[in-house]
C-alpha cells in the first residue's frame, strides 16, 4: 500500500490499514455513523492523529459562504470522507475533489464499507496552492 511516488503514502497506507480491520470486524451493511466511530477508534489504537466531522469554511471569490464538515481531518492534512453504498459513483469522487480544492488540502481518500470488500480511492488536489 505505501508507494513513495505518493505524497504521504505512509500515513494513507496507515489510514486504509485502520479501514480495512473496521471492514474486517463489522463486515458490510452498517450505516456510514457507525463505520466513522469505528475508524476513530482503529485511529486512536494506531497513534493517527485525527478530527472528526471536521467543519471547514467554504470561500467564493473570498467571501465565506458556508460551512462542510469532512468526515474526518487526519494530522491536519489528509481528508477522509466515508461512504457506506453497494457501489461508489462518480458523484462520490466529485465530492472528495471538492473536498480537496475547497479546504485546500493535497491529499484525500475516499473509504467505502458498503461494498463486500472495502473500497478505497486516493485522490489529489491539482489545484493545491502551498501557503
Amino acid at each position: 500500500m505505501i508507494n513513495a511516488a505518493y505524497k504521504f503514502s505512509e500515513l494513507t497506507g496507515k489510514i486504509i490499514g485502520c479501514a480495512m480491520k473496521v471492514h474486517s470486524v463489522l463486515g458490510n451493511g452498517f450505516q456510514e455513523l457507525i463505520y466513522q466511530r469505528a475508524l476513530e477508534i482503529e485511529f486512536r489504537k494506531n497513534n493517527i492523529s485525527s478530527n472528526r466531522e471536521f467543519e471547514m469554511p467554504i470561500f467564493y471569490d473570498d467571501i465565506h459562504i458556508g460551512t462542510r464538515r469532512v468526515d474526518f481531518l487526519v494530522e491536519g492534512k489528509i481528508s477522509v470522507e466515508i461512504k457506506a453504498l453497494l457501489e461508489l459513483e462518480k458523484v462520490h469522487y466529485a465530492q472528495a475533489i471538492n473536498y480537496l480544492e475547497a479546504y485546500n488540502l493535497e491529499v484525500g481518500l475516499l473509504l467505502n464499507f458498503g461494498a463486500v470488500s472495502m473500497q478505497h480511492k486516493r485522490f489529489e488536489n491539482k489545484k493545491y496552492k502551498e501557503s
